[in-house]
């Protein structure tokens, strides 16, 4: 079983294989997840509990418990930060990227990415965990 230190990392990884490259499926939709549990408004489910800035109970044990497969691991060669993933919306589906839900606070994660050649967005990387150009770059893999 491949564990995961950094949970934000590891979104990473699933917006790359889940809904990137398509290779991790099925896709995780919050919205039907809900709709399954008897919540059929998933944004005023929101509101009214006052889960805005959070990251869903559900998403956060589907993604914790999902199993990510060493074959698809060994696949990926690029990974992107961005604010606008998909990933992050099916977490917090209201999230406006104005604070640090999904900051990345340990580059550990890497061993598991033995492939890895391209991480694009390393300045916002380098504002959430600082040196983390440096540890890319000792491992060999550039930064866009």
């Amino acid at each position: 079983m491949t564990v995961f230190r950094d949970f934000a990392f590891k979104l990473l990884v699933v917006e790359k294989l889940m809904y990137g490259d398509e290779t991790l499926s099925p896709a995780f939709n919050l919205r039907q997840h809900m709709r399954a549990r008897g919540i059929e408004d998933l944004d005023a489910y929101v509101g009214e509990n006052g889960l805005e800035y959070t990251i869903l109970d559900e998403a956060r044990t589907y993604f914790e418990d999902l199993e990510i497969p060493a074959e698809l691991l060994a696949g990926v060669e690029e990974l992107t930060f961005d604010g606008g993933h998909q990933v992050f919306m099916e977490c917090a589906p209201v999230w406006d990227g104005e604070d640090d839900l999904f900051d990345v606070h340990r580059l550990d994660d890497l061993d598991l990415l033995p492939n890895l050649k391209f991480f694009t967005g390393g300045r916002e990387l380098e504002h959430m965990l600082p040196g983390a150009r440096d540890i890319l770059a000792a491992r060999g893999i550039a930064t866009r």
